[in-house]
């Protein structure tokens, strides 16, 4: 079993630079591009998502919430799931989410943990 895994821009930017764990975020009404700045990467992260075969939700603990899914990723499987690609979540789906309904309306691959689950 072979994947060739794809972080989004700013991940891959965030661990060159060390700062993988940094849960800081990008002030778009201040940044000098504006909230054109963040389309773009959104744009240039679909792209990369339409050349894959599949996504990974990685969804850990964030927010004091387990399996924690928010509003980037769910786009992320919006888009995977409008362009027939199969959407994997690592751990479980999250109890007591407001996006839940949507998350569960994209059919999701729930692995529980298991990476050995995906078909390869």
């Amino acid at each position: 079993m072979g994947f060739t895994v794809v972080l989004p821009k700013t991940a891959a930017t965030m661990r060159a630079e060390g700062r993988e764990n940094d849960e800081a975020t990008t002030d778009w009404q201040a940044s000098p591009q504006g909230y054109h700045g963040k389309a773009v990467l959104i744009r240039e992260h679909f792209e990369e998502i339409a050349k894959s075969d599949a996504i990974l939700v990685m969804n850990y603990e964030k927010h004091g919430s387990s399996n924690y899914i928010g509003p980037n990723v769910l786009m992320e499987m919006s888009v995977a799931f409008f362009l027939h690609k199969p959407i994997y979540i690592l751990n479980g789906i999250p109890d007591e989410s407001p996006l839940l309904d949507e998350i569960l309306g994209l059919e999701p691959i729930v692995l529980n943990g298991d990476i050995h689950k995906i078909d390869g």
